[in-house]
């Protein structure tokens, strides 16, 4: 059954807006005897080649940014157990729970940004940058309260890490599979069911006519649905499809963080 919901969720109006052309293309050349054998290795080479391409390479940015966010989260857990633990004894202070705020407030603000309706504007990028601040000066704290320099060095190593892990994820949501190959490939995937009406109408002409209209469906289906995975897969980020990263980490980490 979760393989039948995943191939429905890349259906939609633009497969069935494509699927109707191909078949009234069809009709037309069938009623004005316009066929063609068309030879049908032309969609493997000028459209599979090119879209399986972008869903590889759609698919290792999604891979890379899974790599980039758990480091990120590793890291700002590290730095929680670091001002649990690292704090000598009497030394006050609440930097445990300081910490606690500072990771679900880091993970909330990631979040938050990531989110094409509710962030990827400066202000939401500012945002995670302020964390980030908060939990530098949180470290300036944790000096005064006698952590030895050298792992207060090591608290920033891990704090800069997770800058760079950010800015990763920043680069892939920005910096995606070349425009000019999306575009090649969403106008031959969704225009060659389209153009091969006469090729259709051949199919229907020496068989049951019936043949060239189901023909003409499964090329529909099969290369609009090949352009929907790409598009769902070229952002990680925007909650469409079943493959998005999955930002919602507060709840699970709110406990990770208390332990």
């Amino acid at each position: 059954m979760s393989s039948i919901r995943n191939f429905a969720a890349v259906m939609n109006a633009q497969t069935a807006v494509v699927t109707m052309l191909a078949v009234a293309s069809t009709y037309v050349c069938l009623q004005f005897g316009w066929q063609a054998e068309i030879p049908a290795g032309l969609i493997g080479l000028a459209v599979v080649f090119p879209i399986v391409f972008s869903i590889n390479a759609a698919y290792r940015r999604r891979e890379e940014v899974l790599r980039y966010y758990g480091s990120l989260k590793a890291h700002a857990v590290a730095l929680s157990m670091a001002h649990r633990d690292w704090v000598p004894d009497g030394a006050d202070g609440d930097h445990a729970d300081r910490a606690r705020s500072l990771v679900l407030d880091l993970l909330d603000a990631v979040r938050t940004h990531f989110d094409r309706r509710s962030g990827r504007t400066d202000a939401s990028f500012r945002a995670v940058y302020g964390v980030l601040a908060r939990f530098s000066r949180s470290h300036e704290e944790l000096r005064e309260a006698g952590v030895p320099a050298n792992e207060i060095s090591r608290a920033n190593q891990y704090l800069s890490k997770m800058g760079i892990e950010f800015e990763r994820m920043q680069n892939i949501m920005e910096y995606r599979t070349p425009l000019s190959l999306r575009a090649y490939s969403a106008i031959f995937l969704n225009g060659f069911p389209i153009v091969f009406g006469p090729y259709f109408a051949h199919l229907g002409s020496e068989k049951p006519v019936a043949v060239g209209y189901i023909v003409a469906v499964t090329y529909s289906l099969v290369l609009v649905s090949l352009d929907n995975i790409q598009e769902d897969l070229e952002d990680p980020f925007d909650r469409v499809g079943t493959d998005d990263v999955k930002l919602d980490q507060r709840e699970l980490y709110a406990q990770v963080v208390d332990e």
